[in-house]
């Protein structure tokens, strides 16, 4: 697949990202070689990126499964490939990341990833959270930090994958794709 706007050749995406502040793993990523293309919106999404990986309230696991249940629900492969290795170097467990895709059947769960999750469906389908799952989200989110994580991890992803999916931005050379089982989405 050929991305929509071209990506820039590595030498150029590593200048690029050097002056945009982007460094050089993420200026490497074939999202970041077409995002270069209009700095400024690099810059910007790389700030967003990097707040909500590195500066976080909410928990690591609970951000790699929103958004790997996102990578699955929309059919963004790039998004789901990419994260399969990050979700696995925080010590999620394989398993637990391929039971987002049908997370309600799973008993691998707590109350914690089940709202987290359940807002993440909700958000994906109708836009927002439901009163309902809110409160679930408040009972295992304590601060407030967390839950506008939440949120903004959702609206996040949901972009990234929108982004991704619409430029049809490819994975990296050498990457295969929707590890390990190579089950594609339903989407």
């Amino acid at each position: 697949m050929q991305s929509r706007v071209p990506m820039l050749a590595m030498e150029d995406s590593l200048n690029r990202g050097e002056e945009a502040g982007i460094p050089e793993p993420m200026a490497k990523l074939s999202v970041f070689r077409v995002l270069l293309q209009h700095p400024p919106v690099g810059k910007a999404i790389k700030q967003l990126l990097s707040t909500l990986l590195f500066n976080a309230k909410l928990d690591d696991r609970l951000r790699e499964l929103i958004i790997m249940r996102i990578g699955w629900s929309t059919g963004s492969v790039y998004e789901w490939t990419q994260h399969w290795r990050v979700a696995l170097a925080l010590g999620v467990e394989a398993e637990d990341v391929l039971a987002v895709r049908d997370w309600r059947a799973s008993n691998r769960f707590g109350a914690a990833e089940r709202a987290v999750l359940a807002a993440t469906d909700e958000t994906l389908e109708h836009g927002e959270i439901s009163k309902q799952t809110w409160a679930e989200c408040e009972a295992v989110l304590k601060s407030a930090e967390e839950r506008l994580e939440l949120v903004a991890a959702i609206g996040c992803w949901s972009m990234i994958s929108t982004l991704l999916r619409s430029l049809q931005v490819p994975l990296e050379d050498g990457v295969a794709a929707w590890p390990p089982d190579a089950v594609a989405p339903r989407a």
